[in-house]
């Protein structure tokens, strides 16, 4: 992705009941606690005051998130802040940002970011539900737009995620396995469709069952630039032809049933917990428009885990694996690096492809200020993806990367930051990416 995390935003599902005794309101950032030294804390009627200790608070303070960058806006603007409030139905939280990145998917690019977290029961039974949508353009002439939403109903006992885009855009395509070249790049522009709704049922605290549909549309596709040898010889070309698809456009249409297991104590940026989903898709010929019928296996497993008592140091892990278990996928729906707008920092989104693909990450997470509103970011991942013409197996071609990147927070009470990445890979490979929320 680049600044949205292609197309938006990093857009979880919300985290579902803790094993711990907490409510899922009490992710939501304490109110400031007086110094544990017995001094007095700054008074509410000197903002600037406030502002300026907890900036400069010590290392070994907990890591309460008492200020964001609407505190900071205050204080310029020598204003009182709005007191915290305790979260009630229909209370929101709204952040919007400019965004800009570049890779060599997109070149520049520049737009806006917005994500809406609320509640739609009572906080203390019910979890925080977030909509995250983007609009941008690049400079090799792209429009990328996309809304994503994981809404929980009163008392939990529905889950609501969605996943829909819309784009003109265009992309390098390769080879399969991860040991192609850069130099085997062919460029090709589409259009792009997505609309992926899925509705779970809560069985028991933390864990959803339900089902969806799934429907991606790649149409009015064609050579883009930089294209070197004759369209029929391109790697999309050759897969595409020799299986019966036609050139000028793929779809896959189909429905899902997953199971979704959740502990973290704040999808939108976890400290501790768990989450693991599977989701197993059917798509059919002739269904919605569909060129073929196939299945897949998608798994995903994130923990995130404490390295200091106080907080202030964390480490996320991230495992992810998308498997074409029956039939034939089209070209542009094969398991590929950044499909899911998230992952693969580093690489374009499919750089590598292949009818089997699994990825790890792992993630350092610091806070530079003890008031959470700077943080940093270390991160490496790798990616291996297999080719059964060539005989290249999964585990046998890696592709790895890694990077660093700063945190602003922009809302404290979801815990909203402004993500800003540079990512590393093999063969040159590198990216910058701007968003709102975590990759993971």
């Amino acid at each position: 992705m680049s600044a949205l995390r292609e197309p938006l935003l990093a857009q979880t599902p919300p985290s579902c009941d803790s094993p711990s005794p907490a409510s899922p309101a009490a992710s939501l950032p304490a109110a400031p606690l007086a110094p544990a030294d017995g001094t007095s804390a700054p008074s509410a009627a000197s903002p600037s005051a406030a502002l300026l200790s907890s900036l400069t608070a010590s290392s070994s303070a907990a890591p309460i998130p008492s200020t964001d960058i609407g505190d900071v806006w205050h204080w310029l603007r020598h204003h009182e802040g709005a007191q915290d409030e305790q979260p009630s139905p229909g209370h929101h939280f709204l952040v919007i940002a400019p965004t800009f990145g570049s890779k060599p998917t997109t070149g520049l690019t520049l737009g806006a970011n917005t994500n809406l977290a609320f509640f739609r029961g009572d906080p203390e039974s019910t979890h925080i539900s977030t909509l995250t949508g983007g609009f941008r353009v690049s400079q090799k002439q792209q429009v990328l737009t996309g809304v994503r939403f994981s809404v929980f109903t009163a008392n939990d006992r529905w889950f609501l995620q969605g996943d829909n885009r819309f784009s003109w855009t265009s992309q390098n395509t390769y080879g399969l396995g991860a040991d192609t070249l850069p130099t085997d790049a062919e460029n090709i522009r589409y259009d792009f469709f997505r609309l992926s709704e899925t509705v779970y049922r809560r069985v028991e605290p933390g864990l959803f069952v339900g089902g969806g549909v799934m429907v991606n549309v790649h149409t009015d596709v064609q050579p883009g630039t930089g294209t070197v040898v004759g369209w029929n010889q391109s790697a999309y070309a050759t897969y595409t032809l020799a299986r019966g698809f036609p050139l000028d456009g793929q779809a896959s249409s189909g429905v899902n049933v997953g199971i979704l297991y959740d502990t973290r104590d704040n999808a939108i940026n976890a400290q501790r917990g768990w989450f693991a989903n599977a989701s197993y898709r059917t798509f059919f010929n002739g269904f919605l428009g569909g060129d073929s019928s196939w299945q897949e296996l998608s798994l995903d497993f994130r923990t995130y885990r404490q390295l200091t008592h106080d907080g202030r140091h964390r480490v996320a892990f991230w495992a992810l694996s998308d498997l074409v278990t029956g039939g034939t996928a089209p070209y542009m729906d094969l398991p590929s690096t950044g499909a899911d707008g998230r992952s693969a920092r580093g690489y374009g989104e499919g750089r590598f492809r292949g009818p089997h693909l699994v990825y790890g990450e792992v993630e350092y997470r610091g806070t530079l200020t003890a008031s959470g509103l700077l943080g940093l970011v270390a991160f490496a991942n790798t990616t291996t993806v297999d080719d059964v013409e060539s005989g290249t197996k999964l585990f046998q071609g890696w592709a790895p990367a890694g990077g660093l990147g700063f945190r602003v927070l922009l809302n404290k009470r979801s815990r909203t930051n402004l993500a800003a990445d540079y990512g590393w890979g093999k063969d040159g490979s590198h990216g910058f990416y701007l968003g709102i929320q975590e990759a993971f």
